[in-house]
């Protein structure tokens, strides 16, 4: 085994190992080629080498959100950083740990006009759990540091100096990676580097000091106060945003369901599913906001009492419902955090959710009430009406939809990209065996292609990606690497360009929508495909896309895309006529 000869990079490498850190998604560069050769030598570590700095962030945030645990990733100096921040951003709001490893120049050498130079510590400052910035060695390259910085040597002599830094190093590494695990956040490092930087030693010259986080402490919240404002209540919502799969014990979801005082309201990103529950969340409200009677009805649908748990929510139109017709109580339950979604956030608990379940179900008491079967009149409109829909539209996004999450096979990994991809997908039931994910805690359509493929590494079963043309084009480089498995699927939806800019305030059919908004374009994935060796498929009308879905999901070996073109200009007058198609039906 090979070792950097830099102690600092020593140091890194073992902290990793001790924290369990075994995933290392690597973006080549000559700065970080000690941290390069310590991870890369060590068996222990799975190291993945993606170049693109901004696709390596989603593609080890993909493989995050399936491990639950940390992954690290490990570039140069310059401006190589600065391209992990949407993936940072994506992941600080999504509660996903990474490890950002940077190499850096020398302190001496940032802004006198050196190459490759920039700020690099604290440019995270506002998206990240914790900036560890560490000491550069002394004991390495000391006629560079003598020569350049001499003021670091006069107090005291080398060796000790030394054990000054080690003893700062372990501290900010330690405190830097049990915030990542503890608290689920991505953190960063920062390690300056003086060359030589490729010379390497049989044995390692350094021993951290290691320290681990304590188990977490639950908040002693008394509940007894909250059951009994429970208890009392008639009108109960629970909201579901992104949830990992199989993640809550069924037999709370059971008892939820049992109690006609509750609702509960999942999305598709949420992973819970029961025939009582009620997805499709904007199917059942965009009939009421056109109702005549909207402000009786939505009034007779406020909650009392809004219990919220996972992620971020996708629906705009819950949101909205919740701000206008806000419940006297929100209650959240997390281990880490709270949003203030609805404006009304009255008590956060911070517990994991099946122990809050645990202590708090046991003590309820279902009481009689009409607020479950108020919301189940408007669920069993849209269910009547939207086959009915389906089956007079002519081919369009919608109708693409409606087919391909029909013929996805059970078990796969569902990733889905943002924009318009994820918005269609809340609007149809999904097969509950399907594992769903989406980057929501941003909302970006950068990364989709790069997380998916990250995420599959580590999933059992293959992995389906439906994508937006916009979205899959501008991640194109994801496909720029070496993991993707032959099992990968993609499903790249072309209409164009940015198809739900027509369906916003403000559209307008003029070349400057066209070219500012809607961005327009005439490309195909085929050449893609081709340059990348992935099976390449294409359908233009509703028989193409069902005989293509028939053989889709084969055995292949390589990963294939079926490609399918969606008329650009009728796609938002389908969606839009849907929802006034629901509502005339609601009596």
């Amino acid at each position: 085994m090979k070792y950097a000869t830099i102690p600092s990079a020593q140091s890194v490498v073992q902290h990793c190992k001790a924290k369990g850190i075994e995933n290392i998604v690597i973006s080549p560069g000559s700065r970080n080629a000690p941290l390069t050769i310590g991870f890369s030598e060590d068996s222990f570590f799975k190291c993945f080498s993606i170049v693109d700095e901004r696709c390596a962030g989603f593609f080890a945030l993909g493989i995050a959100q399936q491990i639950q645990k940390p992954v690290a990733l490990v570039c140069t100096s310059g401006s190589a950083l600065l391209n992990y921040y949407p993936a940072i951003a994506e992941a600080f709001y999504s509660q996903i740990p990474l490890v950002v490893i940077s190499a850096d120049r020398p302190i001496y050498k940032i802004d006198i006009g050196d190459g490759q130079t920039i700020r690099q510590d604290y440019v995270f400052e506002r998206h990240i759990g914790y900036s560890a910035n560490l000491k550069q060695d002394v004991t390495h390259a000391t006629d560079r540091i003598s020569h350049y910085a001499p003021q670091w040597l006069e107090k005291n002599s080398v060796d000790l100096i030394q054990e000054e830094v080690q003893q700062f190093n372990d501290g900010e590494l330690n405190l830097a990676m049990n915030t990542a695990t503890g608290q689920k956040i991505p953190v960063h490092i920062n390690v300056p580097f003086e060359e030589p930087l490729y010379n390497v030693i049989e044995k390692p010259t350094v021993h951290p000091e290691f320290q681990y986080n304590d188990e977490p402490e639950l908040s002693p919240s008394n509940l007894q106060g909250f059951l009994e404002v429970w208890n009392a209540s008639e009108r109960k919502m629970v909201l579901v945003g992104a949830n990992t799969p199989n993640c809550i014990q069924q037999e709370f979801l059971d008892a939820l369901a049992e109690d006609s005082s509750v609702v509960v309201l999942t999305e598709t990103t949420s992973n819970l599913h029961h025939e009582s529950f009620f997805p499709s969340i904007d199917s059942i409200i965009a009939p009421i906001e056109k109702s005549a009677q909207r402000g009786t009805i939505f009034e007779k649908l406020r909650p009392e009492i809004v219990l919220t748990f996972g992620g971020l929510i996708v629906s705009k139109k819950i949101k909205a419902f919740l701000r206008e017709y806000r419940p006297e109580h929100h209650w959240h339950v997390d281990s880490q955090k709270a949003f203030d979604t609805f404006f009304s956030l009255s008590q956060h608990f911070k517990r994991d959710v099946n122990s809050f379940f645990m202590t708090f179900l046991t003590s309820t008491k279902p009481i009689r009430s009409e607020y479950y079967e108020q919301w189940n009149l408007y669920r069993s409109n849209y269910i009547n009406s939207r086959e009915a829909y389906l089956e007079e539209i002519p081919f369009s996004d919608m109708k693409v939809f409606d087919i391909i999450l029909s013929t996805i096979p059970k078990n796969y990994q569902l990733q889905l990209a943002n924009s318009s991809t994820v918005r269609y997908a809340q609007l149809f039931d999904l097969n509950p065996s399907l594992k769903v994910f989406c980057n929501r805690g941003t909302s970006g359509i950068d990364g989709s292609t790069s997380t998916a493929i990250g995420g599959a590494m580590y999933h059992k079963e293959p992995t389906i990606l439906i994508t937006g043309d916009l979205s899959f084009f501008y991640d194109s480089n994801g496909l720029w690497n070496k993991y993707i498995r032959p099992d990968f699927r993609i499903i790249l939806i072309n209409n164009q360009g940015g198809g739900i800019f027509r369906i916003l305030p403000g559209t307008e059919d003029t070349e400057n929508f066209e070219t500012y908004f809607e961005t327009t374009h005439n490309l195909n994935a085929q050449d893609l495909c081709k340059m990348y060796g992935i099976g390449y498929q294409a359908a233009d009308d509703q028989e193409s896309l069902e005989n293509s879905c028939k053989t889709f999901y084969t055995h292949s070996n390589i990963p294939q895309l079926l490609e399918i073109s969606t008329p650009r200009l009728l796609n938002d007058k389908i969606l839009l006529g849907y929802f006034d198609f629901i509502s005339s039906k609601l009596s």
